[in-house]
């Protein structure tokens, strides 16, 4: 038998969808179960193809076919009736032009749609008008486009803005994926995705959500990615650090003072001296310090973004390089159990002092004193052990001097062991 020619001839059939026709047609093997059976061959076709609704087992003594689009066999989704005697095709309701019906039952969709998604049943009935029934299932998908991403709102605050990302085009029947710097999304209760996966929110964002994000689209026929989108999160300032961390100087040195901070974009700064403006830069130096420049530094800094401002103060204080100290007593040479006292000369002030002793920081005894501020060494009784070399250290916290040895001799009766009157 031959496929009716009567609605077909005029139709174009690709030549390449008749080799495949024609060889299914020709060359399948029924399967060994004697029901009636339908095939969808492909399985999955992508829409403008063509799709072969393959029939096995068919039974003897037929009289003619039918096709329904679904799953019944309503007269209203008749799609043809083929007489076998005839060979005549008899369209019905449900007939759009693209179907073929062959000799052996089988039926040819070309140029199918996503509307042709769907089942398909195929009745038979003998010349005993015995009735058998099968269905099949054409199953098309669009070939998907290359998505895109859109965004509500291309520069986000830190802590405050949400950020919707959506993936475009809208398409039925298809999968959403998201990606961000090439990772699949991390979990966070930050992260929502829509019910249909399209739409992807960010609320109240932070900076570690700043990077490129792409969606995918998927369908069992095809996959695409779309072109990353940038998403940069504002942010900041944060609390300003400023550099050197130190906040004792040297007089006659060249002071530079710089500002540190995280923002997005980035911020501007300014500086202050006992509250009064400077300058508007991130590093500020003084070319040659004196005591004049101690005071309190600030460090402010602003982002016009953001519209958020940071200050940090930091104290300086100069000093000037301590000059050498001197030692006066009332005796260089003292008799055992009389009392002497040293005292440390020093022009500088703001300074602290400590006693050496034969090179060795003074330890202290019971018969010691110091003055308030250790200026002044009392020994009292002397014992022939205080017999040595002393000096007076004067130090701040950017330089330090050491007087001259001062040697202070006891006399004692070497033979008695007792002191010389």
């Amino acid at each position: 038998m031959k496929p009716s020619s009567g609605l077909s001839s005029r139709r174009c059939i690709p030549w390449q969808g008749l080799l495949l026709t024609a060889s299914l047609l020709t060359f399948w093997s029924p399967p060994t179960a004697a029901h009636l059976t339908v095939e969808t061959v492909p399985f999955v076709t992508a829409e403008g193809g063509n799709v072969l609704l393959l029939v096995y087992n068919l039974p003897e003594n037929l009289r003619l076919y039918r096709w329904y689009k679904g799953a019944s066999v309503a007269n209203s989704h008749r799609i043809a009736a083929y007489v076998i005697s005839t060979q005549a095709l008899k369209p019905g309701s449900a007939y759009s032009g693209r179907e073929t019906i062959y000799p052996n039952g089988s039926l040819l969709f070309q140029n199918v749609t996503q509307e042709d998604t769907g089942f398909y049943t195929l009745l038979t009935v003998n010349t005993f008008r015995q009735v058998q029934q099968a269905s099949g299932q054409v199953q098309v998908y669009r070939m998907l486009p290359k998505p895109f991403i859109t965004s509500n709102n291309s520069k986000p605050v830190e802590g405050k803005d949400a950020v919707s990302l959506t993936c475009k085009p809208d398409t039925q029947n298809t999968t959403y994926l998201w990606w961000r710097n090439g990772q699949s999304l991390p979990d966070s209760d930050r992260l929502k995705l829509s019910k249909n996966n399209k739409t992807l929110t960010l609320s109240r964002v932070r900076r570690n959500d700043t990077g490129l994000y792409e969606c995918e689209t998927r369908n069992p026929l095809s996959a695409n990615r779309s072109d990353p989108v940038t998403l940069n999160v504002l942010y900041g300032p944060d609390a300003p650090v400023i550099w050197p961390m130190d906040s004792h100087f040297r007089s006659g040195i060249s002071l530079r003072l710089s500002c540190h901070t995280a923002s997005k974009p980035p911020a501007k700064f300014t500086w202050l001296f006992n509250g009064r403006i400077l300058k508007s830069t991130q590093e500020f130096v003084i070319p040659q310090i004196t005591k004049s420049n101690s005071g309190y530094y600030t460090c402010l800094v602003h982002n016009s973004a953001t519209h958020l401002s940071r200050t940090t103060l930091k104290n300086i204080i100069v000093f000037d390089v301590v000059t050498k100290p001197s030692i006066s007593t009332n005796s260089t040479t003292v008799k055992e159990e009389d009392s002497v006292v040293l005292t440390c000369l020093s022009g500088d002030t703001g300074i602290s002092i400590q006693w050496i002793f034969n090179d060795q920081i003074l330890q202290l005894t019971e018969r010691m004193t110091l003055s308030q501020k250790n200026s002044i060494l009392t020994v009292g009784p002397v014992r022939r052990e205080d017999a040595g070399e002393y000096q007076c250290e004067v130090s701040n916290p950017v330089s330090s001097s050491r007087s001259d040895p001062l040697r202070l001799a006891v006399k004692y009766d070497a033979l008695m062991g007792s002191p010389v009157n």
